[in-house]
Formats: C-alpha cells, structure tokens, sequence
C-alpha cells in the first residue's frame, strides 16, 4: 500500500511538471507571435502623434490622420476627368492653362490658380497624356541669382507650338472653400471634349503660402 501511493505521488509531480514546462512552451510561443507580428505589422505613427505647434498641426494636421493638401483633389477631379475624356490620348499632346477666378479678369492668374494647373500637368502625365510645356525657354539662362529654363515673357517662348488641346479651368469662392471647374476643349474647333467640377475645403487652401521679397528677403504669407 505504501508503494503505491509513493508511485502516485511520483506520477502527480511528474505531470505538475509536465503541465509547468507546457505552460511556459506555450508561453514562449504566445509571446514569439506577437513580436512576429509587431515586425511584420508596424506601429502607424499618425495613429499616436499628437501635433502641437502650428507648423505640425499644418504638416501632420491632427491625430486622426495627415491633412490632405490641394494634389489630393486634384487627383479626384482628375479621375473624373477620365472617365468622359474623348479625343484626347497619348498622341495628342495636351497644354495646361492657369486657371482663373470666374468673378475676376481672365487675363490676370494667382497662386492658387497657377498651383492647380501644376498639379493637372502631373495627374495627366500619370494618366500617360502627353503635356507640353510651353513656358520652357528651350536653353538655360545662366545669371548670378540662379539658372532658369522656364520664363513667362512671350517674346523669349517659341512662337508654335506643338499641341491641339489645352486644359483651362475657372474658380468660384464658396462658403466651404473654391469650386473648381476644369474642361479639355480643342484649340481649334473650339469643342469641349472633357469635364470635371470638385471643391477645394477653405482648410485646405489656408496651408498655401505665397512667397514675397523684401530687401532680398524671402518672406512667407498666405495668401489664394
């Protein structure tokens, strides 16, 4: 009888035993895992980063996530665009105009026009639409402040150019920001062969900074 319960007892330690090497086995595997999975699922910063100052709540915007700048709805109009573009393809070079504020003087262009246009040149260059860039020079102007390619006086601009269609659009202010209107139309016929509308928020268009010189002096301010 005794050695019987001396073999019981030696059992009962040996599965406590058993059962204490499974748990911590078990445990190493749990916490294997999860290290795997932090490598392999990296921590989004933008999750936890709170902006403080000024100068990071405008780069990072909140903590709910990066503020979206004009290029964002650029890219949306763009889409837009596509879907009922006719004529206009990668064999028919394509210019982009600065675009203006309808209320305003169609000869006179702003930062925010300007802007907007810059950003179309890009999208239709992803969308594989030729673009001609009609304010290169076609040499490099060498001078103490800088080389420069591009100029805005048509006498130093090549008098033809070699595209059928432009890309020209008009402003609205708007309670929520700036409506946006942009048209493809054929240079010759006159023909609008593509549209889109979209609206810029206010919030959006208060991150835009001109730049002015005084004295040499580059200064910043905000400014459409």
């Amino acid at each position: 009888m005794k050695a019987l319960l001396t073999s019981l007892l030696a059992l009962s330690v040996m599965g406590c035993a058993t059962m204490q090497e499974n748990y911590e086995s078990n445990a190493q595997t749990i916490h294997s895992t999860k290290i795997t999975r932090s490598i392999q699922s990296p921590m989004n910063t933008n999750q936890f980063f709170q902006a403080e100052t000024p100068e990071q709540k405008q780069m990072f915007g909140t903590h709910n996530g990066p503020k979206k700048n004009i290029n964002h709805y650029v890219r949306g109009m763009m889409q837009d665009l596509a879907s009922n573009l006719k004529y206009v393809n990668q064999n028919t070079p394509l210019a982009v105009a600065s675009f203006v504020f309808l209320d305003d003087k169609y000869d006179e262009g702003t930062l925010l026009g300007n802007q907007i246009s810059e950003s179309f040149m890009h999208e239709l260059y992803q969308y594989g639409i030729p673009v001609i860039d009609f304010k290169t020079t076609g040499y490099m102007r060498v001078t103490p402040k800088g080389d420069f390619v591009f100029s805005r006086d048509y006498l130093e601009l090549d008098e033809e150019q070699n595209f059928q269609y432009v890309m020209a659009g008009t402003l609205v202010n708007h309670k929520g920001g700036v409506l946006v209107n942009v048209r493809v139309v054929g240079l010759q016929s006159k023909a609008v062969v593509g549209s889109a509308q979209g609206l810029i928020p206010q919030s959006v268009l208060d991150a835009l900074g001109s730049s002015e010189r005084t004295d040499g002096i580059m200064l910043k301010s905000n400014a459409r």
